[in-house]
């Protein structure tokens, strides 16, 4: 097929007179011309048909979290699309194939060069535009639930930020492989959605959510906290670990510091451990997305989980898709179409 050489994408340029982004002054959001990505050895272009928007897509706009090395500034950690041309060495993509990617950036435009390793097919079943919202939550999801923490069948876990793209996606996830999901939620109204999906929700603005816990689960606490938040509450998060509970810490809208009884910790057994899935590995992306495939897409084929798009915005709405995206009662995805 011929290609152009040149494409839209979004670039965060910062403000006059700042000389990078910071939380006072966000970078200003540019559609702009840029150079078609050639794909390299291993790797696949892919034209873009939508890319799901992402909390570290916004800290990057601030300047909160860094672009890892060799990778492209143009924001997007996930997307989905159609595969328009292969580089050398790849044998298991085809031009024409539906996929989505799980990126390191470069997702806000409309074509992005990525490890071949890094994709994976969109089930028949869901449009591209579904398949642009899944991939990162989903993987983040099964990274961390289900490969850090080790879930099994009858695990407890404790989902904070429920009615999020993270949160809604772990809740049908631990729901689907046989767990029991209770998520925290900051309204009755997300509360109540958490519930719909399948959890026991609980409103931590007006609940001692600890306390909560004990009484939900008959004293156990939960095997398994997957946590966005940390820093305020991390001493609630360890009063509601049971014996040999593994807390995931992977992000932290409470602070980057908080109170932590040591001493309850080690009485517990419990594991503290922290993870970021944008630095790692073209191989390790790989592992992560091969487990997805083949435990949580058979889900997404018998509709067991929803990708649950709340809303759709074009490329040139990305400031308007970023203001919804902050806003208070915001609940699933919200995905940028190309």
């Amino acid at each position: 097929m011929s290609l152009p050489s040149q494409m839209q994408a979004v670039r965060f340029i910062p403000q006059p007179g700042t000389e990078e982004a910071s939380k006072a002054e966000p970078a200003d959001i540019h559609v702009v011309s840029h150079d078609v990505p050639q794909p390299r050895s291993g790797e696949v272009l892919i034209k873009v048909e939508a890319a799901g928007i992402n909390n570290a897509d916004l800290l990057q706009r601030i300047g909160g979290y860094n672009v890892p090395e060799g990778a492209t500034e143009i924001p997007g950690l996930e997307i989905a699309g159609t595969v328009a041309v292969t580089g050398d060495g790849v044998t298991n993509w085809s031009v024409g194939d539906r996929v989505c990617a799980l990126l390191a950036g470069g997702g806000y435009a409309e074509y992005v060069a990525v490890d071949a390793r890094q994709v994976i097919p969109v089930p028949d079943q869901l449009d591209l535009l579904e398949a642009a919202g899944i991939v990162e939550t989903a993987a983040t999801v099964w990274f961390n639930v289900f490969m850090t923490a080790a879930f099994q069948p009858g695990d407890r876990v404790l989902i904070h930020g429920g009615a999020g793209g993270i949160g809604t996606m772990a809740i049908q996830m631990v729901k689907a492989m046989g767990g029991y999901p209770i998520a925290t939620a900051g309204s009755e109204a997300k509360v109540e959605y958490t519930q719909f999906l399948g959890a026991q929700g609980i409103n931590y603005r007006t609940e001692d959510f600890a306390e909560r816990i004990q009484e939900i689960t008959d004293g156990h606490g939960v095997d398994i906290i997957l946590d966005i938040v940390a820093g305020q509450y991390s001493e609630e998060n360890m009063r509601a670990l049971a014996q040999g509970g593994r807390w995931v810490v992977i992000g932290t809208q409470g602070g980057i510091k908080g109170p932590i009884n040591f001493l309850r910790m080690m009485a517990k057994q419990a594991v503290l451990t922290g993870n970021l899935l944008r630095p790692r590995s073209a191989e390790e992306k790989g592992e992560i997305l091969s487990g997805l495939v083949e435990h949580i897409w058979p889900h997404f084929v018998d509709g067991t989980i929803d990708p649950l798009i709340a809303q759709t915005f074009q490329l040139n709405e990305t400031a308007k898709a970023y203001e919804r995206f902050a806003e208070s009662d915001r609940v699933g995805k919200i995905v940028l179409t190309m």
